[in-house]
């Protein structure tokens, strides 16, 4: 008997730190707890799976619970998945493109088809390091999605909760004045 219960610890210690044990809404051991990117240009030099851990940072900062990244092949669209400090079920798509690039509405149309269905979100929500499409945008909006573009983005990085920018994440990327200078920043017609 006290063989067994040794080797159940042995296998459960042994599970824990060697990072097979699955460890709900907790940061993995190798993911930076403290958030790293101050600036936006900071979050450019991440690679995509930073990006994903940082949004993951930006949710616990937040006051999200069960945080988890399952960003990869076969994630079926999320990347992060939590729980909104009021309980709603938070589902978020992750793209870390170049700043002068657009989500395109394909991108856009993957997240759709899983986020309420598949992954049964309350609230859905895709971040880009990038503005989106129009055609991603209009469907973001017609579909209740909010997209964090990279203005956003920029706003939630410095300490805006998620939960302010719920709303304001529906409402478009600026006005007239806002897409004129970011055109002439970024070079796009």
């Amino acid at each position: 008997m006290a063989a067994a219960t040794g080797a159940s610890a042995t296998a459960l210690w042994w599970l824990h730190h060697t990072d097979r044990l699955p460890r709900r809404g907790k940061p993995h051991p190798h993911e930076p707890t403290a958030l790293r990117a101050a600036s936006l240009a900071e979050v450019d030099a991440l690679s995509w799976r930073e990006f994903e851990h940082h949004v993951a940072a930006l949710c616990r900062r937040d006051g999200c619970r069960d945080v988890v990244v399952t960003g990869g092949a076969g994630d079926l669209g999320a990347d992060v998945t939590a729980t909104l400090p009021d309980g709603r079920r938070l589902v978020i798509q992750c793209k870390h493109y170049a700043p002068h690039r657009y989500v395109p509405s394909g991108d856009m149309q993957k997240f759709l088809g899983t986020a309420w269905l598949h992954h049964r979100a309350d609230v859905a929500v895709f971040a880009a390091t990038c503005p989106f499409g129009k055609a991603a945008l209009a469907l973001a909006a017609e579909h209740r999605i909010t997209a964090v573009h990279r203005d956003l983005l920029g706003l939630w990085n410095s300490g805006t909760p998620l939960t302010a920018l719920l709303a304001v994440g529906r409402a478009g990327q600026g006005d007239a004045a806002h897409r004129r200078r970011w055109r002439e920043t970024y070079g796009r017609g």
